[in-house]
């Protein structure tokens, strides 16, 4: 007999930062079990090709554009996507990033790290990443008594790594943050749990991890060295976790964790 244990039919997510290539990988995944999905994003060249993606797929999506640092734009987007779809069962906060001046080279120093960016790349992964979106669209999950919040935080946010040093405070915020909910809002019929890629080539890191010709980076090198599975991840393979952290009757017990994939790279201490 044909298990429905991960069927979402009947089902909206939202997924905000659907227009880049994790959150677009997790945008399809839900779409794949029955879910219609909303993207939201600022980009709405990039989020229509996404629909259409979906689409071809023979799945259900739509585009929303809207600003993450915003409530305002937040809560006009879930009124649109109430308008359109009926409901908001599952929310996947994928949005996020890193700016090069809250990096540390080799060799710099922490201590001229300047705040600007520091706070720029806070709001971006946590105020905007998570904070609002939590605010506005649990709002509404906590009215009906049911929802799932899934927080994309990162391997990063788990163990300090070097260079990324407010990309990885931040996440390590977003993942505190993600228990925090979890626990107020158990009794509320939503769910809140986190998902935390390791390295997965994208536009913001492909020249980090890359050069030019294919071959790795120094600093790819090292991080592959160092990853039992030694490769990096594929954008698909988050599609599992997110599936399963969506639907109800598969994961109806579990709140406050996150998942990592990342290839064994936490697993490894020296």
């Amino acid at each position: 007999m044909k298990s429905d244990l991960f069927n979402l039919e009947g089902e909206t997510a939202v997924v905000i930062g659907g227009t880049g290539v994790l959150g677009g990988a997790m945008a399809e995944a839900l779409a794949s079990q029955g879910a219609r999905v909303a993207i939201v994003g600022r980009s709405r060249d990039r989020g229509e090709q996404r629909v259409k993606a979906v689409a071809s797929a023979g799945g259900s999506a739509a585009f929303f554009a809207a600003d993450a640092l915003s409530r305002e734009s937040m809560t006009d987007a879930r009124d649109a996507i109430i308008s359109r779809f009926g409901s908001i069962d599952v929310l996947v906060n994928a949005a996020g990033g890193n700016r090069p001046d809250a990096t540390l080279p080799p060799g710099s120093d922490f201590c001229k790290l300047p705040l600007d960016a520091w706070r720029d790349v806070f709001d971006l992964n946590l105020v905007g990443g998570v904070l609002l979106p939590c605010q506005v669209f649990g709002e509404t999950m906590i009215g009906k008594g049911r929802g799932s919040i899934i927080n994309v935080a990162s391997m990063a946010g788990m163990i300090p790594l070097s260079r990324v040093v407010a990309y990885s405070a931040a996440k390590a915020a977003v993942i505190n943050l993600t228990k925090f909910l979890a626990r107020e809002w158990a009794t509320r019929g939503v769910r809140v749990n986190a998902v935390s890629p390791g390295f997965f080539p994208a536009e913001q890191n492909r020249k980090l991890l890359f050069n030019d010709d294919g071959t790795y980076t120094e600093r790819g090198g090292q991080i592959i060295a160092h990853t039992p599975m030694a490769r990096f991840g594929e954008p698909a393979e988050l599609a599992g976790a997110i599936v399963w952290l969506a639907a109800s009757k598969a994961s109806s017990f579990v709140t406050g964790q996150n998942i990592v994939a990342d290839g064994g790279f936490s697993s490894v201490t020296i």
